[in-house]
């Protein structure tokens, strides 16, 4: 079996699945009941000063896809709103009660020194191991300078950083916001301020509905609504673009990655690790499914790897980032055509109509007079959208067709970038 045992930046742990920040970490009940179904690790609900906040009802809006009812989740909930001293101790026994699990604690508090100074001395003495700055949180508190509104300037990210790491003796995760032009910046800001790791993407900003009888935002609230944080199945893409975004930057190239962003199975979860990730956080499929998930994400992982020769995480953590790359380094000698599997087909013409319609008529309707789906391959441009419309898996296959030779961007003659270069 594959070992599947964390290490991330110091912080140890039984694998690399940790529950997010959320309402699942919420308090002692919750993680003691992640922790008997095998969670690796939590990230504990945001922790703010005394008096705590105040939440809403309703908080949560969701996108459903073709019969999954949460593809997207929206919610307009605060941090914590329990009183300090309580989360406080509620971890302390935690992590007593589970040495072997790893306990990290979000935190959130004015964009003052002080501030951070006085809590981090509070977190560090629960034996906690270690603290996540959330500079993401894009609704609510970021209204009252906290959240992404730090998230969204990286001297302040930079900032505070530094402070954490003065203060405390704890690895410090920066926590990024996806509310933002490049997600370079932040991180390189982060790191500049000494952080340990990054972490991300925290959620994005969204209204996810409205209900067309209250002409209101969903969630409403006594017939209002607002923007929220989006996250679930729907950001995945994003988040993936911006951790290898990351891994592959000079300036942060290696250093540790903590990814976040609709991770629901196994193969999310390695994924995210192939592009750099160290360690893994789940929220939405934890909402949605409950904590036993976690088994068949562990076990799922551990087939995969035994399958793959992967005896240990480190063995395929970041080993597609070389494989990411800018558009103009890609093979334009490369070619591919679509193949329809005849005795699959269920003449559904799902494939004619897309590409009829929307692509490169490379596909027929009839042949002598009957209903017949077939690929011309003089008008195929290997484009692949017929097979991602085609509801029968591996009816519709993509084939190399080219010689193998090797061409990019950079030296081919259209390229109005090269005549430049060779001019000067």
């Amino acid at each position: 079996m594959a070992d599947l045992s964390c290490d991330f930046v110091g912080i140890r742990a039984p694998n690399p699945f940790w529950l997010a920040s959320a309402p699942p970490t919420d308090k002692a009940y919750n993680v003691n009941r992640a922790f008997e179904a095998g969670w690796g690790g939590v990230v504990w609900k945001t922790l703010g000063e005394d008096p705590p906040v105040v939440n809403v009802s309703s908080r949560y809006g969701a996108v459903g896809l073709r019969g999954q009812r949460i593809a997207g989740l929206n919610n307009i909930e605060l941090i914590t709103d329990r009183p300090l001293a309580v989360n406080l101790a509620e971890i302390r026994q935690v992590k007593r009660d589970w040495p072997d699990r790893a306990m990290i604690v979000s935190l959130m508090v004015p964009c003052t020194e002080d501030s951070w100074k006085n809590i981090l001395a509070q977190v560090e003495d629960t034996g906690a191991d270690a603290v996540e700055l959330n500079f993401g949180c894009p609704h609510g508190m970021s209204e009252r300078g906290m959240g992404s509104a730090v998230g969204q300037v990286p001297e302040y990210v930079e900032m505070v950083a530094a402070w954490v790491k003065q203060y405390s003796q704890l690895p410090c995760i920066v926590k990024l916001t996806p509310n933002i032009t490049d997600i370079r910046t932040s991180a390189r800001a982060a790191f500049r301020g000494g952080a340990d790791a990054v972490s991300l993407i925290n959620t994005i900003n969204s209204i996810t509905s409205v209900d067309l009888d209250l002409m209101a935002p969903t969630p409403t609230v006594d017939g209002k609504g607002t923007h929220g944080g989006y996250c679930g199945p729907a950001v995945k893409p994003i988040a993936l673009h911006m951790v290898a975004d990351i891994a592959r930057d000079p300036e942060t190239r290696g250093k540790p990655i903590s990814a976040i962003g609709g991770i629901g199975s196994w193969r999310d979860a390695a994924e995210f690790m192939a592009l750099g990730a160290g360690s893994v956080q789940v929220c939405t499929a934890a909402m949605h499914y409950g904590f036993r998930i976690v088994k068949e994400m562990q076990s799922g992982l551990s087939a995969w790897m035994d399958a793959k020769g992967y005896a240990r995480l480190s063995d395929f953590v970041g080993k597609a980032v070389p494989n990411v790359t800018d558009w103009q380094f890609l093979n334009l000698n490369y070619q591919i055509k679509a193949r329809i599997d005849q005795d699959k087909c269920i003449q559904c013409g799902l494939c004619h109509v897309a590409c009829e319609d929307t692509a490169h008529q490379a596909i027929t309707a009839t042949k002598d007079g009957q209903r017949h789906f077939e690929v011309v391959d003089e008008e195929c441009v290997g484009c692949n959208l017929c097979m991602h419309v085609c509801p029968v898996e591996r009816c519709i296959t993509m084939e190399r067709v080219d010689d193998g030779s090797f061409g990019d961007w950079t030296t081919h003659p259209n390229n109005p970038m090269r005549k430049v270069a060779e001019e000067s």
